[in-house]
C-alpha cells in the first residue's frame, strides 16, 4: 500500500528539512524520502562557520541532525529510501522509490546537486576527512588564512573562486588543463592580473598528496607529459555542479544543464501542485542557509496551493 501524504518532500539537506518544519508546522503531515546521502552535501563537510545561530560554529553532520530533530519534532516521517521513478501526470503524484512507493497531493523537491570530482582516490579519501579537499570557497576558504591553496577549473565559478580566495589565503593556484579558459573575459582578466593568482595552463591534477591533510599535488603537463609536484595545503574543485534532477526529465521544465526552473519569486514549477527549491533549482548561490530559505518558500507555496485547490 503506497503511503500518502498531503505534502511528500523529496530531499533531506537544508531545503527539504526547512520544508518539513515549515510543512509540519502547518499541520500538513509531511513525509519526506531522504535520498541517497540523508542530510545532502553538509554531511560531507568538517566545519560549518557561515549559517547564522552557530557563532562557536557546527560539524556539517551535527547541524543536519539538528535540522532532522526539529523536523521530526514537529511530526515529519522519514523514510529512509530513494525516489528513482515519479509520475506528476496525475495528483496525486506519485514517486517510486527503492522500498516503497510515495503518493503527494504536493510534492516539494530539494534533491540537490552534486559537486563534479576528479575521481582521484586520495582527493576522495581527504574530501571525506575534512583533510583539506573542498568544492566550495565561500563555504571553507576562511580555514586556509595565509595558506597556499590550488583551484582547479576554468569557467566563471573557478576564477570567481580564486579571487574570492585571494582575500585570505598567501597565494593561489588555478590550475587548467587547457591552453585557455571558457569563463568570461571580465572574470579571466580578474583573476590572471590578480598578483596573488598564480595560471597553470595544460595542466591536470595526478594525485593528491598527503596523509591526513592536502601537502601537495601531483601534476600533469597535458601536452609533454611532464610530471612535477606543487605543494599546497588547500585543493579547491570548481568542475562545476551537477544537480540531482534526472528523474524529472521530460516531466519539469529544466535549463540546458539540467537545473529545475521555478517561477521567478516562487518555488512554483511548471506543473500545478509541485514545488522546487534548493540547490536543484539554485546554480547562483548554492549555500546552505540561501537552501533553507527557499525551503521555507516551497512550504508555504505547497501549503497556500493545497488550501486553495484541495
Amino acid at each position: 500500500m503506497p503511503t500518502h501524504s498531503r505534502v511528500l518532500i523529496l530531499g533531506s539537506g537544508p531545503a527539504g528539512y526547512t520544508a518539513a518544519i515549515y510543512a509540519a508546522r502547518a499541520s500538513l503531515e509531511p513525509v519526506m524520502v531522504a535520498g541517497p546521502e540523508p542530510g545532502g552535501q553538509l554531511t560531507t563537510t568538517t566545519e560549518v562557520e557561515n549559517y547564522p545561530g552557530f557563532p562557536k560554529g557546527i560539524t556539517g553532520p551535527d547541524m543536519m541532525e539538528e535540522f532532522r530533530a526539529q523536523a521530526e519534532r514537529f511530526g515529519t516521517k522519514l523514510h529512509y529510501d530513494m525516489g528513482v521513478r515519479v509520475d506528476l501526470s496525475r495528483r496525486p503524484f506519485v514517486v517510486e522509490g527503492e522500498a516503497d512507493t510515495y503518493h503527494g497531493d504536493a510534492l516539494i523537491i530539494a534533491t540537490g546537486a552534486s559537486a563534479k570530482w576528479l575521481g582521484l582516490p586520495n582527493e576522495q579519501r581527504l574530501r571525506m576527512s575534512g583533510g583539506g579537499v573542498t568544492a566550495c570557497a565561500t563555504c571553507d576558504g576562511a580555514f586556509y588564512r595565509n595558506q597556499d591553496v590550488a583551484v582547479i577549473g576554468g569557467g566563471d565559478t573557478a576564477m570567481e573562486e580564486a579571487t574570492f580566495l585571494t582575500r585570505m589565503c598567501r597565494s593561489v593556484h588555478l590550475i587548467h588543463r587547457r591552453d585557455t579558459f571558457r569563463a568570461s573575459k571580465i572574470m579571466q582578466t580578474r583573476a590572471i592580473e590578480n598578483p596573488k593568482i598564480t595560471v597553470h595552463y595544460n595542466t591536470e591534477v595526478a594525485d593528491v598528496l598527503g596523509g591526513d591533510r592536502v601537502v601537495g599535488l601531483a601534476l600533469r603537463d597535458t601536452v609533454t607529459g611532464a610530471a612535477r609536484e606543487l605543494a599546497v595545503t588547500g585543493l579547491f574543485l570548481a568542475i562545476g555542479h551537477q544537480p540531482n534532477s534526472d528523474i524529472f526529465k521530460g516531466q519539469l521544465d529544466m535549463d540546458e544543464t539540467g537545473y529545475l526552473k521555478v517561477r521567478p519569486g516562487s518555488t512554483y514549477t511548471n506543473i500545478p501542485g509541485v514545488f522546487a527549491c534548493g540547490d536543484v533549482a539554485d546554480k547562483v548561490y548554492r549555500q546552505a542557509v540561501s537552501a533553507a530559505g527557499t525551503g521555507c518558500m516551497a512550504a508555504i507555496d505547497a501549503e497556500r496551493w493545497l488550501a486553495e485547490h484541495l
